[in-house]
């Protein structure tokens, strides 16, 4: 029993580490959460959610082990990764360049996205970034050796799955508050460069990396 929570132990830190650091899911909700409000934010954080549960599952049952043998896979999976952050990024830039008269203009002009569409777009976003799949080969490696039984994964899967509600619905609550809106009009274009940075800068590490 100790060698499990021990292991169980770690899992949940290296899982915590992991999600809640500064990344395109992280702040791809912070940015809706400041801009579009709480409903929104969190319908994005769904969609991230359920990638994370897809990749928990394949990497509790192997599948994604398998998965990692195969450099075709994953290099289908950085293009299109890869891809979709730039795009992110571009996004993002273009609003950093636009004055908020314009961006407000815009903003009231442009057609409402539904509920569905902020939860496609986190969930693509996750399923679509091989680190998100690396990093859960490396939990459940972490989590699971040859002593884990069949409850030790039920564990490692339910307490991650807890750990990601709370941190992704986490940002999406903490950065629709009004002190945190009010910042984010003040620095919008500050913020929207910033992430302009940080999805250009992932998309091209993964159009770029080999492995």
């Amino acid at each position: 029993m100790s060698f499990d929570s021990h292991h169980l132990l770690l899992v949940f830190t290296a899982y915590i580490v992991g999600a809640a650091s500064p990344g395109p899911s992280n702040m791809r909700i912070m940015g809706v959460a400041m801009h579009q409000g709480r409903q929104p934010a969190l319908l994005l954080a769904a969609g991230v959610i359920s990638g994370s549960f897809f990749w928990g599952s394949m990497a509790a049952t192997g599948v994604s082990a398998i998965l990692a043998q195969y450099a075709q896979a994953l290099g289908v999976l950085k293009v299109v990764g890869g891809g979709y952050l730039l795009f992110l990024a571009f996004k993002a830039g273009r609003s950093a360049l636009t004055s908020d008269e314009h961006l407000g203009k815009g903003i009231a002009a442009a057609p409402r996205v539904s509920g569905f569409s902020l939860y496609q777009r986190g969930l693509l976003m996750h399923l679509t970034n091989p680190k998100a799949l690396l990093g859960w080969i490396a939990t459940m490696t972490l989590g699971l050796g040859p002593e884990a039984t069949p409850t030790t994964v039920v564990i490692i899967l339910a307490g991650c799955a807890m750990l990601s509600v709370t941190i992704f619905c986490g940002y999406a609550i903490v950065f629709s508050t009004e002190p945190m809106i009010r910042g984010y009009r003040r620095a919008r274009r500050y913020i929207e460069g910033t992430l302009a940075i940080v999805f250009g800068a992932a998309g091209i590490k993964l159009l770029a990396s080999r492995t």
